[in-house]
């Protein structure tokens, strides 16, 4: 595993399969596709970035880089690994030989940055746009008035900030007029159109507006006053922002005991969308809403006003019983293309004990690549300290950026099936697109309106190589290349783009077995097979994602197990895929795949965010981890067991979104006694304070930060730790539990029971 880490760390990727099948149907003999999860954005310090315009392939575009081959004799030319064109260097590249090399022929610079001085991006402050929910009772808007407050304090001076509220009508916030407030007010039950909100915020009043064209910014002869008067640096309208924050107050239209409150947020998201389209198009504009409830009035509704009408379940979407539902995902559709083509993300903060329409909302998000927290209150740690975070600068901030391209390149012999995660297809066509869509597809360019450090995306390959096995033998070059662009716009203002190029060497034949082993990395296979069947489970009707997952397993244990035939017993796996099996077993009980206690939206989030985290953040969310704490040792990783429990320790969990301190009964008895709190138990104050210490840290540098949840055997909040662990002992169990173990009340079967089911079906 050692040895993928190291790729990781220094191109940000990794591949299920390292060594590649050389042909169509040995790939699809391997189950899980060839497929890369690439962090564009990761950071790496040692990275040069190189102060001139990449030199790129006349004939595929491709950037030149270290695979490239290169004729430093008179001649000067460098040869394409993609498609075999020679390119001869320009004037300044003159001076170069085998001693003297520019820095992207280095081999350690398979990734590089390029940043053109001149490039500057034309609008280069960043600009917030805060859309707020008023329909919540008095105490959650304290609570988001304070957080608000805070934040504002500490934005860049240099800054756009813009103001919405909404409740049964939208609010659109003139921050330029300091003397008195004065707001724009829509009605929330009509779709409002960008014509509109031109004509009554007065953007033309002066002068007459052109007959024709998209109207946008500056360029299209609006003037900067009136954009002005809505987007305003953080350093010129502080003052007003905090006034008209600490005067907000709930929505005063009356709400009837037996319904629910006239909530309008597809409106106000509409005419957010509209005013950032007039005032900054192509800018790294964000909306931030902050939501606490359903959407009850207008475009985008998810429930209706009567109270006695439930929010929409897995269920109903699964009958097809939910009325609002496809109305309210078409109308975000459509919100998150306008978003897309100008260049703009939107963020949504849910805070509320009900759903609040977030698996509607989904499509907006993941296409413009906005953050998304969920949480049971403004006035919970989860939101409070996620919106510290987004703001935060210094060494752990999210480092957003914004207007991001990505293009992929790849060798004549593998095409391109699509991308799972926060991005959207531009429909870039050609030749390397498969004919297969998987996520974003039938594309070789997507739009990352917004991405941050920790921005992943999982690329899905297809080999379209059809020849025989023994021409692939006598082929030349054993070798497949891949290339990613990412043009995006940094933090500083400044266009960059990030090459980073990558060698595969692929196999074929008879024995090729033993190297597709070799080269397999068990981590990123989970991770991939994770967002696969997220993305089937939302898009295929009658889908079993059970049994998808048990068939994929079963093939692959059959393939690459060492076994004799019809004989369980012999059944063995290479180390390289040992642990693979513990990964379907967990993702087959995760939250991803089991919905059952899950609302819709519970279930979007946690598939958003597992479609933009990295190979080990995902793997914690398919596998949490388990560490031990006791008298008798330090900190140790310990099985996800039931058995893991015991009377004199302490375990903590850490399945993502949730970390969970566990005190075993005896500690959890000497706690309640205050032992810790005389001297002469000091070693137990220390073990107390030990796994506390290490879950402040996880929560310190996770962004959406997790709940963090105290708990003592046999008490209440135990079942956030028993619902993740595996069921070796059960009350059906024949053995009586370990004194100071315990048992879960389930039906599920354990691992134990799995793993002989999975070698009987492999080894037939």
């Amino acid at each position: 595993m050692t040895e993928f880490l190291e790729l990781e760390t220094q191109d940000a990727v990794r591949m299920p399969w390292n060594v590649l099948p050389g042909s169509k149907s040995e790939a699809a003999q391997c189950v899980i596709p060839v497929s890369a999860i690439y962090t564009p954005l990761k950071p790496f310090p040692d990275t040069p970035t190189l102060p001139y315009t990449p030199l790129r392939c006349r004939n595929c575009r491709s950037v030149l880089n270290p695979f490239s081959i290169v004729d430093f004799s008179s001649t000067k030319i460098w040869i394409c690994c993609f498609c075999l064109q020679r390119n001869h260097f320009p004037p300044s590249y003159q001076s170069i030989s085998e001693t003297n090399m520019p820095a992207e022929l280095f081999p350690q610079y398979t990734t590089i940055e390029y940043e053109t001085p001149s490039e500057k991006a034309s609008l280069t402050n960043p600009v917030f746009l805060f859309v707020i929910d008023t329909c919540v009772i008095e105490e959650e808007i304290g609570y988001l008035k304070s957080s608000l407050l805070q934040v504002v304090g500490t934005l860049p001076e240099n800054c756009l900030i813009g103001l919405i509220t909404f409740g049964t009508y939208v609010h659109v916030h003139e921050l330029g007029f300091g003397q008195i407030p004065k707001v724009y007010v829509f009605k929330g039950s009509k779709e409002v159109s960008k014509d509109q909100v031109l004509e009554q915020m007065g953007f033309f009043a002066n002068k007459l507006k052109p007959s024709t064209g998209v109207i946008a910014g500056v360029r299209d002869g609006l003037s900067q006053e009136s954009i002005s008067r809505f987007l305003l640096p953080a350093s010129e309208c502080e003052f007003t922002l905090n006034s008209i924050l600490e005067e907000l107050q709930r929505d005063p239209w009356p709400v009837p005991a037996d319904h629910r409150a006239a909530r309008c947020t597809g409106t106000a998201l509409s005419v957010a969308s509209h005013l950032l389209g007039i005032c900054v198009p192509g800018s790294g504009a964000r909306i931030m809403a902050f939501l606490g409830g359903p959407s009850t009035e207008g475009p985008g509704a998810i429930v209706s006003k009567i109270l006695s009408e439930p929010i929409r379940s897995h269920k109903d979407l699964d009958k097809d019983s939910a009325p609002l539902y496809h109305k309210a995902v078409k109308f975000y559709e459509g919100i998150s293309k306008q978003l897309v083509h100008q260049g703009h993300v939107l963020d949504v903060f849910a805070c509320a004990l009900e759903q609040v329409g977030l698996a509607e909302i989904k499509v907006a998000c993941e296409k413009t690549g906005g953050l998304v927290v969920l949480a049971e209150s403004f006035g919970h740690s989860v939101f409070k300290d996620s919106l510290k975070q987004v703001f935060q600068s210094g060494g752990n901030d999210l480092g957003l950026a914004s207007n991001g391209i990505f293009e992929v390149n790849c060798s004549k012999d593998i095409k391109v099936q699509g991308v799972i995660g926060p991005c959207a297809s531009l429909e870039k066509k050609g030749p390397l697109c498969s004919e297969v869509v998987v996520g974003q597809g039938n594309t070789t360019a997507w739009k990352m309106c917004g991405l941050d450090k920790s921005s992943t995306f999982c690329l899905i390959f297809e080999v379209a190589k059809k020849e025989s096995p023994d021409a692939i033998a006598q082929s030349a070059n054993p070798q497949f290349y891949f290339q990613f662009l990412t043009y995006y716009q940094h933090t500083s203002g400044q266009m960059r783009l990030r090459v980073t190029t990558l060698s595969r060497r692929w196999v074929a034949g008879p024995g090729s077995v033993q190297d597709l082993i070799a080269g397999f990395d068990q981590e990123a296979a989970a991770v991939v097979m994770a967002r696969q069947v997220s993305f089937k489970m939302e898009t295929e009707a009658d889908f079993d994602p059970i049994r998808w997952l048990d068939k994929s397993l079963i093939h692959i244990c059959s393939r690459f197990g060492d076994y004799q035939k019809d004989t369980p017993s012999s059944f063995t796996l290479s180390p390289r895929f040992s642990i693979f099996p513990q990964f379907m077993f967990h993702l087959r009980r995760s939250q991803f795949v089991q919905v059952f206690g899950n609302s819709p939206d519970e279930t979007a989030y946690f598939r958003m965010i597992l479609n933009r985290e990295n190979v080990a953040n995902s793997v914690v969310m398919i596998q949490p981890s388990l560490i031990s704490y006791s008298f008798h040792s330090g900190p140790e990783p310990v099985l996800l067991d039931v058995a893991a429990i015991a009377a004199e320790r302490i375990l903590l969990l850490d399945s993502y979104f949730t970390i969970v301190v566990f005190h075993g009964s005896t500690i959890a008895q000497w706690r309640k006694l205050g032992y810790h709190e005389q001297p002469e138990h000091q070693a137990f104050a220390e073990l107390l304070k030990s796994p506390r210490e290490d879950a402040e840290a996880i929560v310190h540098e996770r962004f959406p930060v997790p709940r963090l949840v105290i708990c003592d055997q046999y008490g209440s909040q135990a079942r956030f730790m028993l619902a993740k662990l595996n069921p070796s002992a059960t009350y059906n169990s024949d053995a009586p539990p370990i004194p100071g173990g315990d048992i879960i009340f389930t039906d599920d079967v354990s691992f134990e029971v799995f793993l002989d089911h999975l070698q009987r079906l492999a080894v037939h």
